[in-house]
Parts: C-alpha cells; sequence; structure tokens
C-alpha cells in the first residue's frame, strides 16, 4: 500500500480544481495548470479534495499511485504559493543581474553570459551574488536553476561558481609541497 497516495489532496480555499477523466485542471491564484494522469489509476473528487486509487494491483498500477498523487499536490503547491529555488554566486569579480527576461551572468569566462529566461518563471537577483528563481511549476523551476548553475559549477578546491542555497561543498586540499 502506497502511504503517499492514500492520502487525499487538500484544496485550500480560493483554489478550484476540475477533474475530467484522467486530466486534472487546478485553478488558483497563481494562474492555472493542468495534468494528465495514466491509466492505471483512477482519479475521484470530493467536496475539497482529490483521491488517486490504483487500478488493478499490478506493480505499474501500485508505482503510479503514489506519483500521481504528489503530482496533483504539486499542482495545488504550485497555484497557491509556488515555487523558489535560491542559488549563490561565489568567487571573485563572478556576478549576476536580471535585465528583463534575460540573466546576465559574469562568471570569469571571457564573454558574459546571457541566460534567457522561459516562460513561465521569474529570475530575480537581489543581490549581485544571489539568484532567486520562482514560479508556479516545480519542474521548470529546479530545470531552470540547474541550467543556470551549469554554467559554472562549484569546483572542490576553491568553492568558486554558482551553488543552491545551503548546498555544502566538500573541499579538497591542495597541492603540498
Amino acid at each position: 500500500m502506497s502511504r503517499i497516495g492514500k492520502q487525499p489532496v487538500a484544496l485550500p480555499s480560493g483554489v478550484t480544481a476540475t477533474v475530467s477523466g484522467q486530466t486534472v485542471e487546478v485553478k488558483g491564484p497563481k494562474g492555472t495548470r493542468s495534468w494528465t494522469a495514466t491509466d492505471e489509476v483512477t482519479i475521484t473528487q470530493e467536496d475539497d479534495a482529490i483521491r488517486v486509487a490504483p487500478r488493478g494491483n499490478s506493480k505499474r498500477a501500485r508505482q503510479q499511485w503514489g506519483m500521481s498523487r504528489t503530482n496533483i499536490a504539486n499542482l495545488v503547491q504550485g497555484v497557491t504559493d509556488g515555487f523558489k529555488k535560491e542559488l549563490e554566486v561565489q568567487g571573485v569579480g563572478y556576478r549576476a543581474q536580471a535585465q528583463g527576461n534575460t540573466l546576465k551572468l559574469n562568471l570569469g569566462l571571457s564573454h558574459d553570459v546571457d541566460f534567457p529566461v522561459p516562460e513561465g518563471v521569474t529570475v530575480t537577483t537581489p543581490k549581485p551574488t544571489e539568484i532567486v528563481v520562482e514560479g508556479h511549476d516545480e519542474q521548470l523551476v529546479g530545470q531552470v536553476a540547474a541550467n543556470i548553475r551549469d554554467w559554472r559549477r562549484p569546483e572542490p578546491y576553491k568553492g568558486k561558481g554558482i551553488r543552491y542555497k545551503g548546498e555544502y561543498i566538500f573541499l579538497k586540499e591542495g597541492k603540498k609541497k
């Protein structure tokens, strides 16, 4: 039995959901999101909750059960609170600056990096060494943060680069004489 799948997804006030077949559409203060489930699960809507149940007892149905419930919960969280990833830029002369739909990164390369921000995500820089990626789609927010981080991953000797806030980088010891 899936411990996650058994729990219903509660709909907070101000959020409405419609279930039509395998498609769930959720409307809230931050926008509208929809998701289509596989045929291995059954989705039902009660008064202020959505329940997911497996069809049959096959391994795939049980796998999809918890995942489907989590995806629906992410839809609800995305339209109410949204998702946020924070990045830190560390290194001498390394900085970031948000300009409209582009993020300008100075990362010690021979040129500045202009990172285009996709639709549905907002990128802000409260400080030149901090980047905040926000949006209502968890997968898209995480992917944009990972793409920004890929421009200069933290290196293991000095720790310079772009890292997630609170990420610990295991530093190696340098050469000895």
